[in-house]
């Protein structure tokens, strides 16, 4: 038996690689999940499920009609059409024509790369950025061509059209961003939804961060253009990553032949789930209220723990500290992880996870429990501190 060929250049995610061996009683700041209980009103959704004396169908390929609208009405959906400017209108499109929902958002990125990208043809993935994106690429048989952030991981106009040129199939941009948590202003999202709409590339925004923010609200692809596609789920500002339940929303054009390969995926992601997260949807003030408070308290730790390992800037959104690793570990910030994470058995995520330019910084979760957090950081300290 052989691996087909569209496996055999995929790796291991390093995210959840530096868990593997590491001592039992390691501190988890590696995953980026939310360390707060599943908010009362998916509890409350799971358990009316739970309680119907029925039989628990399959859902509708594209959500159920309640959530459908929940997510449209998050999106604003009903106030814009999205359909590009200058293309011709046939009929208004349904809400559920604009809204695909997915187990998770990773499984609405796989679909439109899926959908989207041939053998051969390039892919603009943020670096660093999610390593995910360069995943996808290939196992659509891509290539995927790195692009560079800003300093403070926002996005960069000019290195973003920099590499918009030769058979570019689809573009992703992060926002806030994994893992530097850097944002995209206005003006930014603007120019690079502009250039992809004239060079028929395909704009996808990953914005499952945009609610996990400690102070304004970070802008949205659909503030500058109706064109594109946006992707979130309720993982993190809704702070329920185990419920699987994502979605993408825009052009229908787009949307039509994702759903194809969603539906060749799973045939829905599980009802309970879709319950749950349509009562998180409903109750975002109350939700998302919750979930800066959580955010604020970690962060406040993060802030006021050692100053070796305190966040040098407050980030766009997002759990995330992304801090430099000491100047004699650059180059090796890979090794440098296995020993804070050996000898001092606190789990850090290489910055060299999330691509090359990710060299000489470390992710750290801050989502998790406060109590570990500040242990966490307590332990990493001396090695900044000392050879």
């Amino acid at each position: 038996m052989s691996t087909a060929t569209r496996v055999t250049s995929l790796s291991p995610s390093l995210i959840r690689a530096m868990s593997v061996g590491a001592p039992p009683e390691a501190i988890d700041l590696g995953l980026g999940v939310p360390g707060w209980a599943l908010p009362e009103p998916a509890r409350r959704a799971l358990e009316e499920c739970a309680r119907r004396e029925e039989p628990l169908g399959y859902g509708p390929n594209g959500g159920i009609p309640e959530l459908v609208a929940a997510v449209a009405d998050y999106h604003l959906l009903g106030d814009v059409t999205l359909v590009p400017p200058d293309a011709p209108v046939s009929r208004p499109h349904e809400l559920a024509d604009q809204v695909m929902v997915t187990a998770g958002s990773q499984a609405a990125l796989t679909a439109l790369f899926l959908a989207h990208v041939s053998p051969g043809q390039r892919v603009l993935v943020p670096d660093p950025g999610f390593p995910a994106y360069s995943t996808l690429a290939r196992l659509a048989g891509g290539v995927p061509v790195p692009y560079a952030l800003g300093p403070r991981g926002d996005l960069d106009t000019q290195t973003f059209l920099e590499q918009l040129e030769g058979d570019v199939a689809l573009a992703v941009i992060n926002h806030p961003g994994n893992p530097t948590g850097g944002g995209a202003s206005l003006a930014a999202l603007a120019a690079v939804a502009a250039a992809c709409r004239a060079a028929g590339v395909v704009l996808v925004s990953d914005e499952v961060y945009r609610d996990v923010h400690l102070g304004a609200r970070p802008a949205s692809l659909r503030d500058v253009t109706t064109t594109g596609v946006v992707v979130s789920s309720v993982s993190k500002g809704w702070a329920a990553p185990g419920l699987r339940v994502g979605w993408a929303v825009g052009d229908p054009a787009l949307l039509e032949p994702a759903r194809l390969v969603h539906n060749a995926m799973t045939t829905s992601a599980a009802r309970p789930s879709q319950l749950a997260a349509t009562a998180l949807l409903r109750n975002s003030a109350e939700v998302l209220r919750q979930t800066r408070r959580e955010l604020i308290q970690r962060w406040s730790i993060a802030q006021t723990g050692p100053a070796a390992v305190r966040p040098q800037a407050t980030p766009a959104g997002g759990f995330y500290a992304w801090i430099p690793v000491p100047e004699w570990a650059v180059g090796d910030t890979f090794g440098f992880c296995r020993r804070v994470r050996d000898e001092g058995g606190v789990i850090v995520v290489p910055g060299t996870a999330f691509g090359a330019a990710g060299e000489g910084s470390v992710r750290i979760s801050c989502g998790g429990d406060p109590r570990l957090l500040r242990q966490g950081l307590e332990r990493m300290a001396p090695f900044w501190e000392a050879r």
